[in-house]
């Protein structure tokens, strides 16, 4: 496998270079005592049904609908709320939520990029060319077993819910990997509970 010099980083052209983590973009992530946005105020209001004040996954799918008019799936969304969620109650804030919400808008730029048919999915071909893009030169097979892995109903089609969810996982799959790979050529030796721990640390 090779993950190219520029790794993955959703809001930079390909080889701009790796960074750690879930980047984004200056100002993205606005300071805690920071006004929340009009539009994100107004989402979290319609995604807050309970009016708690706080958002879960559950409410956070049923707000979310991909190109082929089904909801998010549990798999992403609560991956999604996991990934802003600062004390790890299981729910997001309003200053949480403006995150999540300019993370999300970004991963919809991004798809739409690759899903060059603007059918609302992108196939094997649009996935290899999207993967090729972020730096990564991945085999035929390997796409085919990601798009069917993705995609459990057999539709050889990967949804934006479904994209995002396996570009999380190569995203920490290749940081795991790179801070292994000591030698920078690729190639590593892993011991079992090292392969264990990255397996069950990366899985969403």
């Amino acid at each position: 496998m090779s993950y190219g010099s520029g790794g993955y980083n959703p809001y930079q052209p390909a080889g701009a270079g790796y960074q750690d983590g879930y980047s984004a973009p200056p100002g993205a992530y606005p300071p805690q005592n920071a006004q929340v946005s009009p539009e994100a105020q107004r989402w979290f209001s319609m995604v807050d049904r309970d009016r708690s004040g706080k958002i879960n996954s559950e409410e956070l799918q049923r707000a979310l609908v991909n190109g082929r008019g089904e909801h998010f799936s549990d798999t992403s969304c609560k991956l999604m709320i996991s990934m802003f969620d600062n004390d790890a109650s299981g729910t997001i804030d309003v200053y949480e939520f403006e995150k999540l919400y300019n993370y999300i808008n970004q991963w919809l730029q991004v798809f739409k990029t690759y899903d060059q048919d603007n059918s609302g999915h992108i196939d094997e071909n649009e996935l290899s060319q999207a993967f090729i893009q972020m730096g990564f030169r991945f085999s035929p097979e390997f796409i085919q077993f990601l798009v069917k892995k993705s995609d459990p109903q057999n539709r050889k089609e990967v949804s934006v819910d479904q994209f995002i969810v396996v570009c999380v996982q190569i995203q920490r799959f290749t940081e795991a990997f790179r801070q292994r790979d000591t030698q920078q050529n690729g190639v590593i030796t892993i011991g079992f509970e090292d392969f264990l721990t990255v397996a069950l640390g990366c899985s969403v």
